[in-house]
């Protein structure tokens, strides 16, 4: 193969336009294709900026020739010539007004042909893909998505440090504290039989940093959770994570803002309306069935309960004896596509979320079923029908339940199965809410106490505090998250800056003195010499682009990703390592079958 000599790149292949003809310029990259017409041969060369066209004909240096017919995909060459007016023209690449008519071209590295084709239109299936990564980014789309993640990036930075931020890289070899997802440890060869955990998140070292005076903290943060892979989870992802002092929710959610209207705008030229929309979590859950809300669409839950509370139907009589709820939907229009099979598929949706089934009522101009109004009083069926406005056309579907929330999850789960089924979620709509007064604690039947629902420095809202003993699933927290069309995008809270109110809430969640000295120590130590109120959040990076970018799929805004099993296909991490490796950290295996 041959070397660039004095050959130098002075222009990139994406960024000349019609403006530039008649310059002589020198561009590298790989062959994206390459076509010999007889004579004449048009070669596609790309770059991480795009694509242009080079041509060699009957007037092109011999040897130049030669080399260009020897060309194929993805062989890495550098090119010089004169860029001239196309003749066929075409919309379909940002440079198709032009083509660089090569006088000199230099073949730097021969390339086999690769397993799958490099285009955006590619049919090769994930799993191949993800195996030859570094091929799989070449195609435009793909690549794409990594450089606008890039961009993001540097828009984050711009307005942090335009508003006082100061970035400050956090460890990640930490101590592992409890409350949270489960750690990846890490052996200290040092230190034998003792483990560092990887960060979930820069959680309190940042709240450490505010006790530092930093006054306001951000970074872009690698953050590792041991949990069940899914398309928008990732073992290893990213956050943008902040913390400031001095502060309340509402100033941390109007710089948020701020920064979300930036990004927008930047990246998709769309001024966002701010305020966002605030929604208390009580309020989410029991018009949208979500703390996610997706309001892109109506359909909104109601709670039926109070017409049914001296109701002799069994489900219905039972649910509410149990302190639980009723709730119900009008599919609104939609009994001709909503058919009794559609309604079958969406009761297992509601049984997936815990509900024991899904009763229904289709009101059809050729007649009315119910799997359930025949059980009810003429009283009862009016006020119900009434209730949701129900007409001929609708279809109405309810969940009852001993557990309020459980009822209202998997209702909210079938109003978006129905939602997307029927196209009513608009991807350039962009829906931004924030959901508030969370829940401070929820019970774990499994450990058989409570839990902090985010994590135990949350902050209690003020009218709570007498609670946080007596009646904890009644506290409502200072806590925020930032949703867009269904997704949670981010959140954070206000932490607790009084010693003995962090006591307290150990103490809530069954921690002993003791044990929480174990855990937390350090930063009750630290609060000891003086605490300023501070808050914070962090935003899923990963999920971000997603939503900008119009993906479903993680793995698309992630140059290396994981797969289902945590595997990156690639490379074959995780592998097994050599015994001498494990000696040194004084480990020995004892594999068990599972």
């Amino acid at each position: 193969m041959e070397s660039m000599g004095t050959l130098r790149r002075t222009r990139y292949c994406g960024e000349v336009r019609l403006a530039d003809a008649g310059q002589e310029m020198t561009v590298c990259g790989s062959v994206a294709r390459s076509r010999d017409k007889g004579g004449i041969i048009f070669a596609d060369l790309r770059d991480t900026t795009g694509l242009l066209q080079m041509v060699f004909d009957e007037d092109t240096p011999k040897d130049v020739f030669a080399k260009a017919e020897s060309l194929k995909s993805e062989y890495i060459v550098v090119a010089r010539g004169v860029l001239r007016e196309r003749a066929a023209k075409t919309d379909k690449i940002a440079t198709g007004d032009v083509e660089l008519y090569v006088r000199e071209l230099r073949v730097l590295s021969a390339a086999e042909t690769p397993p799958f084709e490099i285009r955006d239109d590619v049919k090769a299936g994930e799993d191949l893909r993800l195996r030859y990564r570094y091929l799989d980014l070449r195609r435009p789309a793909a690549h794409e998505m990594i450089v606008q993640r890039s961009r993001v990036c540097q828009i984050v930075r711009s307005y942090m440090a335009a508003h006082h931020f100061t970035e400050i890289e956090t460890p990640c070899l930490i101590k592992s504290t409890p409350e949270g997802a489960r750690d990846y440890l890490v052996p200290s060869r040092v230190q034998p039989g003792h483990f560092y955990a990887l960060p979930q998140s820069p959680q309190l070292y940042k709240q450490l940093l505010m006790l530092s005076g930093f006054d306001r903290y951000y970074q872009i943060a690698r953050c590792f959770r041991d949990e069940d892979l899914r398309a928008d989870r990732q073992p290893e992802f990213t956050q943008i994570d902040l913390e400031m002092s001095f502060v309340d929710e509402n100033d941390i959610m109007t710089y948020n803002e701020g920064l979300i209207a930036e990004v927008w705008q930047q990246m998709l030229g769309i001024t966002l309306k701010t305020p966002f929309p605030r929604m208390p979590w009580h309020e989410a859950m029991g018009r949208y069935g979500s703390d996610k809300p997706d309001t892109r669409f109506g359909m909104e839950l109601q709670n039926v309960s109070g017409i049914f509370k001296t109701s002799e139907f069994k489900p219905f009589a039972a649910a509410l004896a149990g302190g639980g709820a009723v709730v119900a939907l009008n599919a609104r229009g939609l009994a001709e596509v909503l058919s009794r099979k559609k309604i079958d598929k969406l009761t297992e949706v509601a049984k997936t979320y815990g509900a024991k089934g899904l009763a229904y009522t289709r009101l059809t101009a050729e007649g009315e079923s119910s799997s359930f109004e025949k059980f009810l009083t003429a009283d009862e069926q009016a006020a119900f029908r009434n209730a949701l406005g129900a007409g001929t056309g609708d279809v109405l579907l309810v969940v009852s339940d001993t557990d309020w929330e459980r009822a209202c999850t998997a209702l909210g789960q079938v109003r978006l199965a129905i939602g997307r089924e029927q196209g009513m979620t608009d991807p350039k709509q962009f829906n931004f809410l924030w959901v508030t007064d969370f829940p401070l604690f929820e019970y774990s039947e499994t450990e058989g106490r409570y839990l902090a629902k985010h994590h135990p420095f949350t902050q209690p809202n003020a009218a709570d505090l007498d609670k946080v003993e007596t009646d904890p699933g009644a506290c409502r927290a200072v806590a925020y998250d930032i949703v867009l069309n269904g997704v949670e995008m981010g959140g954070g809270s206000m932490r607790i800056n009084d010693p003995a109110l962090q006591d307290r809430m150990f103490k809530a969640l069954g921690f002993t003195e003791e044990k929480a000295r174990q855990n937390f120590g350090f930063l009750m130590d630290a609060y000891r010499y003086g605490a300023p109120p501070h808050g914070g959040m962090a935003y899923g990076l990963e999920r971000m682009m997603m939503l900008l970018l119009g993906t479903d799929n993680m793995r698309d805004v992630i140059a290396f990703p994981k797969v289902q099993s945590a595997s990156e296909l690639m490379t074959g991490a995780p592998d097994t390592v050599d015994l001498g490796q494990l000696e040194e950290l004084s480990i020995a295996l004892d594999l068990k079958q599972k």
